[in-house]
């Protein structure tokens, strides 16, 4: 069958170590990639500035804080604060004439040196009391932006993000921006996919299931871990700027709280810790699940199928939408990227049984 192979026959370490052995894997992730290309063409503006745009840069969000939470292991709960770091900082270079390009290099390295302030924390501490650290940066951060009226201009104030140009071409329309997230989605992706293959994936991955274990066999658990805090800061300040002025196009602090970094942890969480495709299906569900619902609900209710009041109409899909996060916690820890691990498994042995009764 075209989506499965018989037997091993790897004769090279390169052929051994592909990120995707099966033709059809290959095949599946070239259709993802030329639909995401062509999105604007098949796509309305509507769905494409409301639910494509949205989704792919806080998948890529997802997919920063899954390289220090899911390859790491390092908890991290205030990474809104990291988004909105580079956020603000992008949006000053720009007014101030920094070229776009610029702007986005400075914003992640000021976002990867205060989280890496933060993440020193790590060193030493864990668990329940390295939450509270990263909790102290995103109160922090907030009451800075707040109250530091040159950042942000006050509490209520909104920071319009300038018209740039990135690599020459203006980003002023839909299309444009869309590109932009798309490439650095993409950028990123790459990047988790083959971090494991690298001795810097590999030292995190050991310092994530044993720190002390890893400490034995030479790694320096001390830099590995801020290391970590520093990758992933990164993505997320430059993902928190792409945020900014690819979709948002003018940014308020209210849009970088606290509910921010705890809804990046459920995406996280429910996508899968440590899964490339996870990042995108948990971003996925958290984003579209509620909206999904909404509109499910909303015709029942109307047609009388559903006799509720207005006001619990409207808590009814957050009220399933809750109930399916704790579903899949319970029935599948490892995340929606497991459910489709083994849907993906199923028909590799297909129609032959895998497992014995």
């Amino acid at each position: 069958m075209f989506y499965r192979l018989s037997g091993v026959h790897h004769t090279r370490y390169a052929s051994a170590r592909q990120l995707w052995p099966l033709p059809a894997d290959r095949w599946q992730v070239a259709a993802v990639f030329v639909l995401a290309v062509a999105a604007p063409l098949y796509m309305s503006d509507l769905y494409l500035s409301s639910y494509m745009l949205p989704w792919l840069i806080w998948s890529t969000a997802t997919l920063a804080l899954t390289l220090l939470m899911g390859v790491a292991g390092q908890l991290h709960f205030g990474f809104g604060a990291v988004m909105a770091i580079g956020a603000y900082t992008s949006i000053h270079l720009t007014q101030a004439g920094v070229p776009f390009e610029v702007a986005l290099l400075a914003a992640g390295l000021l976002a990867a040196f205060i989280g890496c302030l933060f993440g020193a924390a790590a060193l030493r501490v864990k668990g329940l009391y390295l939450v509270m650290a990263t909790l102290a940066m995103q109160f922090l951060v907030d009451w800075v932006i707040v109250n530091v009226k040159a950042i942000s201009g006050g509490a209520v104030a909104t920071l319009q993000a300038p018209t740039v140009e990135f690599l020459w071409v203006p980003v002023d329309t839909l299309v444009a921006r869309y590109y932009v997230a798309l490439l650095w989605a993409v950028i990123v992706t790459l990047l988790m996919l083959n971090i494991k293959r690298t001795s810097f994936g590999r030292a995190l991955v050991a310092v994530r299931d044993k720190d002390f274990a890893a400490a034995v066999i030479g790694v320096n658990i001390f830099k590995y871990k801020l290391l970590a805090f520093f990758s992933s800061s990164f993505l997320g300040g430059v993902t928190g700027a792409i945020l900014a002025f690819c979709f948002y196009r003018a940014v308020t602090p209210q849009q970088f709280s606290f509910d921010i970094s705890i809804q990046l942890v459920a995406m996280v969480l429910v996508g899968g810790l440590g899964s490339v495709i996870g990042a995108f299906l948990g971003a996925g569900f958290v984003l579209l699940a509620p909206i999904v619902l909404l509109n499910i609900v909303a015709p029942l209710v109307e047609a009388g199928w559903l006799p509720v009041s207005a006001s619990l109409m409207a808590h009814i899909p957050l009220m399933i939408y809750g109930a399916m996060i704790i579903g899949f916690l319970l029935f599948e820890p490892l995340g929606l990227a497991k459910i489709y691990d083994n849907a993906r498994k199923y028909f590799l042995v297909w129609p032959f049984r895998h497992t014995q009764s």
